[in-house]
């Protein structure tokens, strides 16, 4: 059937049924809440009917969707392995084997020349379920368990589950409607998480867990009420504190607890206050603070352990009207800091110890993504960075901030005739009524008309703060 043909084809139409919804006396009407009773037939048939509407719209291109499908897919190495990290004693790394769907977590002990030991295979766990998904592994700071949490719904409502990495069982316990990660007390068995709201879905208590008992008896340790904050728990790269953060679009709040003390009291960092945002991390004897405290692109504080309010917060990097510092990572020798200048993310280098200086790490490319990447380690040396762009594959480097220089480690491959040379990435601006240039990321082939003949596609996002990076899409160049 062409195109042509289908139009006198109509869509299916939702019935509505008006619900009255009342929050902090605000009162507004739903016409489609009725959508949310997952289980009813009305709704199932519904789904239906726009799913069949869908493939009976786009049956002309399946040819062509599938022609596009296999292209995209045969850029892709189905044999792979990630960039090994280094944690407390064990290398970590996750691979993908020829014809299996799912990654398989190992580990090695103290050298890549050691045996292989698998924590888990997903593809094994997966198995018996039509859907199946894991998130969050953590390590027992003894090295002698695993915390993961599955999904076997498709509905983000994890299950964390314990796995004996001495014996290789997995215990029959399960944590039931979570966020799926699991953070470590320094005593091995108790562990901290995030339960969800069973209806919303909102991340809002904190629970303490011992391994070995019954979820039932585990203890609430913090109840986020406000329903316009979410929650989470984790634990500083020093490895000293657990913390809870509570968050929402505009304030944010955490609590402390020192985690060889997980019975202990926690303590409330800088109570709430609406239109203040800070982000903690710990070092030494002290906290580093990044706020927007008088600070609209935000600032660097710090303070010490025992003073956290913000009457005792003192500045280490002031406020810049043309950079936004956007994240910090601090290690026992210096902050890795993230700061957005004319869009794109610089990395910057802030040292804690007279043997390094304050710089920023120089890339070639005129637009790029380049990130903080996996660092567990407090103590280190170098610093593992991720970097790409619109002609450059997501790349790993170490990076040396005594010399400056970066090691490759790894570059995604794309199979296929793909090189980099065969495309141009360019940055522009556009000038915005109010005066504000802003940034445009193209990309194209060489050797393509620049005479408005060129089809273009434009893709633009603006919500909630959040900045639009100009990343490589293996997809993407199907279209160039």
């Amino acid at each position: 059937m062409s195109l042509r043909d289908k139009t006198d084809i109509q869509p299916p139409v939702c019935a509505q049924r008006p619900k009255e919804l009342t929050i902090h006396g605000d009162t507004r009407i739903d016409k489609y809440y009725w959508l949310r009773e997952r289980e009813n037939p009305e709704v199932i048939a519904y789904l239906e009917a726009e799913n069949a509407y869908t493939d009976t719209m786009m049956s002309h291109l399946k040819d062509f969707q599938e022609k596009l499908f296999q292209e995209m897919k045969g850029r892709i190495k189905e044999q792979d392995m990630s960039v090994p990290y280094f944690d407390n004693g064990y290398w970590y790394y996750t691979r993908y084997d020829v014809g299996k769907e799912y990654p398989i977590y190992c580990r090695k002990k103290g050298t890549l020349e050691a045996d292989e030991e698998i924590l888990l295979d997903v593809n094994e766990l997966a198995a018996p379920h039509d859907y199946y998904h894991v998130n969050s592994l953590s390590v027992s700071p003894d090295n002698k368990w695993l915390a993961f949490g599955e999904d076997t719904l498709s509905r983000r409502k994890y299950t964390i589950r314990f796995k004996n990495l001495e014996t290789g069982e997995i215990l029959p316990e399960r944590i039931l409607n979570t966020t799926g990660g699991a953070t470590w007390a320094a005593d091995s068995k108790t562990v901290f998480y995030t339960a969800k709201d069973p209806v919303t879905l909102r991340a809002y208590k904190v629970f303490r867990h011992v391994v070995g008992t019954d979820p039932a008896e585990d203890v609430e340790v913090f109840h986020e009420a406000d329903e316009t904050f979410i929650c989470g728990v984790g634990k500083t790269r020093s490895q000293k504190y657990i913390v809870i953060a509570s968050w929402q679009t505009v304030s944010t709040e955490y609590r402390y607890l020192p985690a060889d003390q997980p019975e202990g009291e926690w303590k409330v960092f800088q109570p709430r206050q609406r239109d203040l945002e800070y982000h903690i991390d710990h070092h030494e004897g002290k906290w580093y603070v990044r706020t927007n405290l008088d600070a609209q692109n935000f600032r660097l504080m710090e303070t010490p352990e025992g003073a956290t309010t913000k009457e005792n917060w003192k500045e280490v990097l002031p406020h810049r009207e043309d950079v936004y510092l956007e994240s910090i990572d601090v290690f026992k020798d210096f902050i890795a800091l993230e700061e957005r200048i004319n869009g794109i993310v610089h990395l910057r280098i802030l040292p804690l110890t007279d043997e390094l200086e304050d710089h920023s790490i120089e890339f070639r490319d005129e637009a790029y993504v380049a990130y903080v990447g996996t660092n567990p380690q407090f103590d280190t040396k170098l610093l593992r960075i991720g970097y790409q762009s619109m002609t450059t594959p997501p790349t790993v480097y170490d990076y040396d901030p005594r010399t400056r220089q970066l090691e490759l480690k790894k570059q995604q491959e794309v199979l296929g005739d793909f090189s980099p040379e065969n495309y141009v990435s360019e940055r522009l601006y556009a000038p915005a009524r109010d005066g504000v240039r802003v940034p445009i990321t193209l990309v194209y082939r060489k050797g393509f008309r620049r005479d408005g003949s060129s089809p273009l596609l434009l893709y633009g996002y603006g919500s909630y703060g959040y900045s639009l990076d100009p990343s490589f899409s293996t997809t993407r160049l199907s279209l160039l």
